[in-house]
């Protein structure tokens, strides 16, 4: 007699972690198959369906759909293996998890090898210890606390636009990258060889700067931009004008930063003078919630590093040449922060705002 697939229901929690586990670049490749396999028996598909669909073994996906349902996220990792035992003690790897933690003399950081003379250990083991205990002190994130007092009601209403849009509107992130410079080298550039990198002079010259302004349409991941020399309220609402016209008999919500320029009276003016437009207002010193960021994120890192402008105008027309290009490919950008997060985003600025009333 055949088994009865267990029958699969995920909490918040757990279905945040699986999406999660399956979107991340760094997840390891069989966990986050595991968590498709999860997913999918929670959304109704029997174990027949997702082997089909994912080309596996049906025994696969029974095992893990099995493992899942007795022990939770938990049962998705591998199971402790037979072999040698390890070599040092609990006591040797706390040691070296509390000491990796505290700051070093004379060091801004740990690396690998320092940690390594400190503890008397070789570098190999110290460098198992902390790939196993998760512990990355070479990493480095940035964060800052917002002190605006409406930053849960912004953050929910951004939010909730990104996850349920109004019907028949279009959601847009707007925002401006001002001083992008003109950047050329006193020197030809040397090509890329076999076993050499591409190489140039660290001397240049600047030609100026120019100020790129954005609309990003998150339902398709297109953006409409322009060039301009500076950031003003003038060239902002020019810029708004040609998004009215690109969208026309459309509501528009528009989600922007608490620039001056986005909030003054010509702005209220202009909005007054246009019905189908909302602004929707970021909070203050959080500028991750506005996606338009990370367009500007996949500029810096592919667009702007290692290139070469002569002038103003060829890094305009260089600009206008990447968003084309880009536009080609594009794809919708989605919002990743589930409640869960939220909640903790939202508790953790709320307690900062009491310790540090402004």
């Amino acid at each position: 007699m055949s088994r009865v697939a267990p029958h699969i229901t995920l909490d918040a929690v757990q279905e945040e972690q699986l999406q999660t586990w399956m979107k991340a670049p760094s997840t390891p490749q069989n966990l986050a198959l595991r968590s498709r396999i999860v997913l999918a028996a929670a959304g109704g598909q029997s174990n027949q369906q997702i082997a089909s669909n994912l080309s596996l073994p049906q025994i696969t996906v029974s095992k893990w759909r099995r493992r899942f349902a007795s022990h939770g996220l938990e049962g998705l990792q591998d199971a402790p293996r037979s072999g040698r035992p390890l070599k040092h003690g609990a006591e040797v790897w706390q040691k070296v998890q509390h000491r990796v933690c505290q700051q070093p003399k004379f060091q801004s950081r740990w690396s690998v090898r320092t940690l390594a003379r400190e503890m008397n250990l070789p570098s190999s083991t110290v460098h198992g210890m902390l790939v196993a205990s998760g512990l990355q002190p070479h990493r480095l994130r940035t964060f800052t606390f917002s002190p605006d007092p409406d930053f849960e009601a912004k953050l929910l209403d951004v939010a909730g636009l990104y996850l349920n849009p109004p019907e028949n509107a279009l959601v847009l992130c707007v925002d401006e990258k001002p001083g992008i410079q003109a950047l050329d080298r006193t020197q030809p550039l040397l090509p890329l060889r076999a076993k050499r990198p591409r190489s140039w002079t660290n001397e240049y010259v600047r030609h100026g700067t120019q100020t790129l302004l954005t609309a990003l349409e998150i339902a398709t991941g297109r953006v409409l931009a322009e060039v301009k020399q500076r950031r003003t309220s003038v060239n902002f609402l020019q810029f708004m004008n040609r998004v009215v016209a690109h969208f026309p008999q459309r509501e528009l919500h528009v989600v922007l930063d608490n620039l001056n320029i986005h909030n003054n009276p010509a702005a209220q003016h202009w909005l007054g003078r246009h019905p189908q437009v909302r602004f929707h207002p970021t909070p203050t010193h959080a500028s991750w919630v506005n996606l338009a960021e990370c367009f500007f994120s996949i500029l810096t890192r592919r667009g702007l590093p290692q290139s070469v402008h002569h002038s103003k105008r060829e890094l305009k027309e260089y600009l206008r040449q990447f968003i084309d290009h880009y536009n080609e490919s594009c794809s919708p950008f989605v919002w990743t922060k589930g409640p869960e997060r939220l909640q903790r985003i939202i508790e953790s600025t709320q307690q900062y705002q009491a310790e540090h009333p402004r």
